[in-house]
């Protein structure tokens, strides 16, 4: 038989196409069916019936009116902000809730403020825990720790920039706003209370109340699980508001410190860290800021509090966002606002420093040093010169110098309240800035270059 040299390398195709591929051979065999219990597909995560609020979220409660100081009183408050998860909003600002006082804790440094001025009301404070959240007309029950921070709150902002004074102009600004402080003393709503208080602090003992607006932070010990999707809150778009013609768009990220920070300890370089508890959204509504985001920034000047009233300064910046995916990207912001403790009347200038607000006054030292030198004079009623001698330890001095009817010992009495005077203002230690953990602050940061993510649906 004849083969051509033409056919052959054909021939080889079809013998080479009919012959079995090793590692790639098929049967018509049925396969073995899967065993019981193993998955066919991947498992999908399930979605919680409810949104659930975690466990260790942060939550800022303040009441609107005052109450007594006593254990087992019935409290009603308000959520100061709003609470997220997962981006969306499940409990808006405003929320109110119902707890109690648990327990009074002796303010060890107000009884000995009180006892040599002459008050001898033994000061407490109160030991709080708010356990219903009234949210959609329904009392939900919250695990919370107690909490003993409680203080009036003080919010502050940002002014815009001044222009530089020379030091005197500045002396006369200061004193000029302290001089509106007083005349707002007397004149803004509230008055009445205020002048109750006044009466009450010239008496050796009195009741003590829990201020209006006295504010706690605490974290859920357990988590939230809400029953119903919260009602639609109309709130003003920050992003339209940053992103007016002619006015660089910027964004206000509002976060919780995670560590605590005092001009007294706090040195230039040292870390600060924020938790991003509220979205950020662009003007194009796309998301920038996630929470759950870290904010990292560090101590950029420190100024502890120092001897004749010097006082203490603070301030920090951020340079880095972390997302939770896993990536950062670098920022620049700075403080804007936050929510601090009234008593320590602070104030924030357009740089982002933080320091207590000077209210030193020389017209109370003098004042009562001269009150005291009238008991000296010898031309005058006894009685009356005493009485007005021996003011500033309070009704107890008053009475002491009346009673006696001696001019040296109510001149004594007046030059001792002089002289606390006197202390206080010039020759104590200044206060110190503190921001303690969970403070919530404000961070204005300029605008990442794209979007981090994008809201599911969009």
């Amino acid at each position: 038989m004849h083969l051509s040299i033409r056919s052959f390398p054909a021939r080889l195709l079809v013998i080479c196409s009919l012959a079995p591929i090793p590692g790639y051979s098929q049967t018509l065999q049925h396969r073995p069916p899967p065993t019981p219990g193993t998955p066919t597909t991947p498992p999908v995560k399930a979605e919680p019936a409810h949104p659930t609020v975690p466990a260790g979220t942060s939550l800022q409660v303040e009441i609107t009116r005052q109450y007594p100081m006593k254990a087992g009183e019935a409290l009603e408050g308000r959520l100061m902000h709003p609470i997220f998860v997962d981006g969306k909003l499940v409990v808006p600002a405003n929320t109110m809730l119902s707890g109690k006082v648990v327990a009074l804790r002796p303010d060890k440094k107000m009884r000995l403020n009180g006892r040599l001025r002459g008050d001898f009301t033994p000061f407490d404070d109160a030991e709080v825990r708010f356990d219903r959240l009234l949210l959609t007309g329904k009392a939900l029950p919250i695990a919370t720790a107690s909490a003993a921070n409680g203080a009036p709150v003080l919010f502050l902002s940002t002014p815009g920039a001044k222009p530089k004074q020379s030091l005197i102009a500045s002396e006369w600004a200061s004193a000029k706003a302290r001089l509106h402080q007083q005349i707002a003393f007397i004149t803004d709503p509230g008055r009445g209370e205020r002048a109750k208080q006044l009466l009450y602090h010239q008496l050796p003992y009195h009741p003590q109340r829990i201020a209006a607006h006295t504010a706690w932070s605490f974290e859920l010990t357990a988590p939230l699980e809400l029953l119903d999707e919260p009602p639609i809150v109309a709130n003003a778009d920050p992003a339209a508001e940053s992103a007016r013609p002619g006015k660089a768009e910027t964004w206000s990220v509002h976060a919780l410190l995670m560590g605590g920070l005092s001009s007294a300890s706090a040195k230039p370089g040292d870390p600060v860290n924020a938790l991003v508890v509220e979205p950020v959204y662009d003007k194009d509504k796309s998301l920038v800021v996630p929470q759950g985001s870290r904010l990292v920034g560090k101590v950029t000047s420190a100024k502890a509090a120092r001897s004749f009233g010097r006082n203490g300064k603070l301030r920090f910046t951020f340079q880095q966002v972390r997302f939770p995916e896993g990536f950062n990207r670098q920022v620049e912001g700075s403080l804007a606002g936050a929510a601090t403790e009234k008593a320590q009347n602070l104030q924030l200038d357009a740089e982002g420093t933080i320091s207590p607000k000077n209210q030193a006054s020389a017209i109370a030292p003098i004042l009562l040093t001269m009150l005291a030198g009238r008991a000296l004079d010898q031309d005058g009623n006894v009685t009356a010169q005493t009485g007005v001698a021996s003011n500033g330890f309070g009704l107890v001095g008053r009475i002491v110098g009346v009673a006696a009817g001696n001019r040296n010992l109510a001149a004594g009495i007046g030059f001792y309240a002089a002289g606390l005077s006197f202390y206080d203002n010039f020759l104590r230690s200044g206060r110190d800035v503190i921001f303690p953990k969970d403070t919530r602050i404000e961070i204005e940061t300029t605008p990442l270059r794209a979007p981090v993510l994008t809201p599911s649906g969009q």
